[in-house]
């Protein structure tokens, strides 16, 4: 066995380039020049039951008639969903690529999102539940990824 295969470079290379985690485009949006627009492209109910503070909302079907008018040619996309076991975040991805837009997958979705945390903004306000030890380290513990 090779130390090194070719495929496995292209395909982990090409992973990072279109996907992007919740830890990350956290830290971008606190940083308060993330340098990309988040976008939600779930349904109405789910957008008013909770979303990611500073977050677009347009649903995937809205988003090739809406989207040349809503996003910034200037900046890439992230596109985010309910979780791992949706495939929303990608479609709506897909549209955004045809549109023209740089764009990435966040993965994990708001599912991963509130499981390590952040806060959910409704119309009421943010709230932030308990980070779950299962998906976020716990206090003393770091994770070198």
């Amino acid at each position: 066995m090779t130390t090194t295969s070719p495929d496995a470079v292209s395909y982990f290379t090409a992973q990072l380039e279109f996907r992007t985690d919740v830890a990350d485009v956290h830290t971008a949006l606190e940083s308060g020049a993330p340098g990309f627009t988040l976008l939600d492209s779930r349904g109405d109910a789910a957008w008013a039951q909770g979303r990611i503070p500073g977050a677009l909302h347009l649903p995937t079907g809205e988003i090739a008639r809406r989207g040349a008018a809503l996003l910034d040619p200037a900046l890439p996309v992230v596109t985010y969903c309910w979780g791992p076991g949706c495939d929303g975040a990608t479609r709506a991805a897909l549209v955004v690529a045809k549109l023209g837009y740089r764009v990435k997958e966040m993965i994990g979705g708001i599912e991963y999102w509130i499981r390590e945390g952040f806060g959910v903004e409704t119309d009421d306000g943010v709230a932030r539940r308990p980070a779950d030890p299962l998906t976020s380290p716990v206090a003393g513990i770091t994770c070198d990824c």
